[in-house]
């Protein structure tokens, strides 16, 4: 029998009906999607470091434990940040379908995460390296849309009318479809937006480079056995490795750039980007490795660099007697120290402004990076670099130094193989192993294979145009059926042997023997 109007439950002010349950759900969902979106659009118009949602990101990284970071760089590999933003994405989706959940009857949950996320950007924020009044401007728009949404959605979510009836309740469903609709589509152009302005913000496409200096040497033959599985001796630039702390890379103009040296000189110099295009350039191939490469990784990379030599710069502002390093910051604010000596000594230690025949890449640095052949990148490759100061080790502790890592990061002598791959199965008689070996600045003079820890047997090697990049090695081998283990060993030219020892590359460089498992079938 069905129950008189007068006599029906009436649905209590700020409740959702069982059918709207999930409208406060969504409402939250929206009202945080719509902060993220106007915050990012807001930065790229006021200040793109200061997006709300990289801000936080940003701060995770400074406060994550070294060990974590080792583990995420070893696991992802250079898709370390994507797994950061992908992570954070996860949390934040799960935090805010719990506060829609909470928010079904009361909008206070809902209102406190807006609010809580807003202050936490607003923190990330302002503990950046790099802040500026200005950077407050997208995290506080963002927490005030976000706000103003959660009010508006959420009080439409659960609006019913004391007497529902099915006009009034359909009304009620369409006014808050159409206007998280909206809303949506709203959040998802804002956001698209500000990533499209902030990604063409600056770039490489309308610079020009000086012509190569005369004697720059081309592209050598025969320095790679790429026939045989190695690498290409020179990295295109779409495929060079790439490890830094910024989620989102900064992006300057060269008419915005300028680099400051200071500190323990005779006289401050300040330098645009065509003034230290003007001065005396040279060209080079120079292998780059990241000390948490580990045994047998891929975190090395070669390529023909063009820029002004660092000594050339040092030589303009005058280095003082007791100067030890140089501390280089980039324009997000990371710093490292470079010791002095790799910088001066006549290798091709640069302020690189192109890579292969072309402006640096945005992601490797543009428009100004260090290149210093022999050091890690923690101790010398600073991309975006804006400042060099001229000091003492004692004066200046770096970025990662204070995490724990060596102060001076020379490379060790290493080697990879590249064929076969590890777990492979390979005809069972002649077989190809082929690879990679690197010792920058002192030069590879031999690479031995050994087969079930038999004796090493010498590898042919390839042309060494420089002693400053990798060497590629092949090894004609005859293995009969059954299970094999391959290791590999480097000498360098200073007759030092790669050690066997195994080691984490805290603090300054993994070690031993990149070893394989094969199967010959």
């Amino acid at each position: 029998m069905a129950i008189p109007t007068a006599d029906r439950p009436a649905a209590s002010d700020g409740a959702a009906t069982d059918g709207g349950r999930g409208r406060p759900v969504v409402a939250a969902v929206l009202a945080v999607g719509a902060s993220i979106g106007v915050g990012e659009l807001v930065a790229a118009v006021v200040s793109p470091a200061a997006s709300p949602f990289l801000a936080v990101g940003q701060g995770a990284i400074r406060l994550t434990p070294e060990w974590l970071k080792e583990t995420a760089i070893a696991w992802f590999g250079t898709y370390d940040k994507v797994a950061l933003l992908v992570g954070m994405s996860v949390v934040i989706a799960a935090i805010t379908v719990l506060a829609g959940v909470l928010s079904r009857r009361d909008r206070r949950p809902g209102l406190v995460l807006v609010v809580a996320m807003g202050l936490l950007a607003l923190v990330a924020t302002v503990t950046a390296p790099t802040f500026a009044p200005l950077d407050l401007v997208p995290p506080a728009v963002a927490v005030l849309v976000g706000v103003g949404v959660w009010r508006l959605l959420h009080g439409l979510a659960v609006r019913v009318p004391a007497f529902p009836d099915a006009g009034a309740a359909g009304v009620s469903r369409k006014r808050f479809l159409t206007t998280a609709g909206l809303t949506a589509v709203g959040a998802v152009a804002a956001g698209t937006v500000g990533r499209i302005v902030t990604a063409n913000a600056a770039g490489p496409a309308s610079v020009t480079l000086p012509p190569a200096p005369a004697g720059a040497a081309p592209p050598p033959v025969g320095a790679d056995f790429v026939a045989d599985g190695t690498p290409s001796w020179l990295t295109a630039p779409a495929d060079f490795y790439r490890i830094d702390t910024a989620l989102s890379v900064p992006r300057l103009s060269t008419s915005d750039w300028s680099l400051r040296v200071h500190g323990l000189v005779d006289r401050e110099v300040t330098l645009t980007f065509d003034q230290l295009r003007a001065m005396r350039l040279i060209e080079a191939p120079v292998t780059l490795t990241c000390v948490s490469n580990e045994v047998g990784g891929s975190l090395i990379s070669n390529g023909q660099w063009l820029g002004v030599p660092v000594s050339d710069v040092l030589a303009l502002a005058g280095v003082r007697p007791g100067a030890e390093q140089i501390a280089s910051t980039s324009v997000d604010g990371w710093n490292c120290n470079t010791p002095l000596g790799p910088l001066t000594d006549g290798r091709n230690a640069m302020l690189a402004i192109g890579l292969d025949g072309a402006p640096l890449p945005v992601e490797h640095g543009f428009p100004v990076r260090m290149v210093v052949p022999g050091l890690y990148g923690y101790v010398s490759a600073t991309k975006w670099i804006t400042d060099i100061e001229v000091t003492t080790f004692a004066a200046f502790t770096s970025y990662w130094e204070q995490r724990g890592w060596g102060k001076f990061g020379p490379i060790k002598t290493s080697s990879r193989i590249d064929v076969p791959r590890d777990g492979a199965t390979v005809p069972a008689g002649r077989t190809v192993a082929a690879g990679v070996a690197w010792a920058q600045h002192t030069g590879i003079a031999g690479v031995e294979v050994s087969v079930d820890d038999g004796p090493w047997q010498p590898a042919e090697l390839a042309a060494e145009p420089t002693v400053d990049s990798w060497r590629m090695w092949r090894l004609p081998l005859t293995l009969a059926p059954g299970q094999h283990r391959l290791r590999v060993r480097a000498t360098d030219r200073s007759g030092a042997v790669q050690t066997g020892a195994q080691a984490l590359s805290i603090p300054d460089g993994a070690t031993g023997w990149h070893t394989v498992a094969v199967t010959a079938v």
